[in-house]
């Protein structure tokens, strides 16, 4: 029973953080560290993909019309930004593979991963601010958003997400919305491709038989109906809102990690 509530716990905690500004790797390492029990990276990944299956089904309408509209220009050069965004992803992702460049798996990295994400919130929405309202992804904006995924997959703490938008944000696309689509549609062929190349490799390895897969698809399902509930209301939220108190709460988190745990 109680490893049966660490792994939902563990789910709602993905589901929640995977597509908020506040970082799905570094909450799942926080939760861990305070007794959730350590999980493999597999776990982890697959957990993840239940969050972007959820995005898939709240997307699926804009997806099916790019994919079935090719014949207008726009959709076709869209789908061209994503899946060169994508491709800057999977490129400097296998350098970092070739360089043996591993996640830290300390708090310390975490918290000031955090911090500084917070204060990266304050300046790109008040760069905003100062702009005309901009929904265009542009060609720079698109390969930005690329390369800030990968800098969210070094430093636990910084937000897949978040990095991808607030980048977006910074280069020239100043609309919520429209920075906050771009980055989930590309989290989705992005996330599918982690959590199968965590499983060719776990079957490499030989370990696959070693996972616990019940817990593995419990978290999955647990992490997909959280998300699903959590991007619903974020896509609202947007709307009205600044991405303000996510910044504050993750600059309070960080230093308060910071006091406890300075490296």
């Amino acid at each position: 029973m109680e490893n049966f509530l660490q792994v939902v716990l563990l789910g709602i905690i993905e589901g929640i953080t995977e597509f908020l500004p506040i970082s799905s790797t570094g909450h799942l390492l926080i939760a861990q560290h305070f007794g959730l029990g350590a999980r493999s990276d597999l776990f982890n990944v697959v957990i993840q993909a239940g969050a972007i299956l959820a995005v898939t089904f709240i997307y699926w309408q804009r997806i099916w019309g790019l994919a079935t509209g090719l014949q207008l220009q726009e959709h076709r050069i869209y789908i061209y930004k994503l899946l060169v965004a994508f491709f800057i992803t999977v490129a400097l992702g296998m350098l970092i593979k070739k360089y043996g460049i591993e996640l830290p798996e300390t708090i310390a990295p975490v918290a000031w991963a955090l911090v500084v994400g917070g204060f990266w919130i304050l300046l790109a929405e008040w760069l905003a601010a100062k702009k005309s309202d901009q929904s265009v992804i542009t060609w720079p904006v698109a390969c930005i958003v690329g390369v800030a995924q990968i800098v969210a997959a070094i430093f636990p703490g910084t937000s897949r997400s978040g990095a991808g938008i607030f980048a977006a944000m910074l280069s020239g696309t100043s609309n919520r919305a429209a920075a906050t689509e771009f980055v989930f549609l590309l989290g989705i062929p992005t996330m599918y491709a982690a959590s199968a190349k965590k499983i060719m490799d776990a079957a490499q390895e030989g370990t696959l038989a070693s996972e616990n897969w019940s817990d593995i698809t419990l978290g999955f399902v647990v992490s997909l109906v959280t998300a699903f509930i959590a991007v619903k209301w974020l896509l609202r939220y947007i709307q009205t809102h600044k991405f303000t108190a996510f910044a504050i709460y993750r600059i309070v988190l960080g230093v308060l990690l910071l006091s406890f745990f300075p490296r």
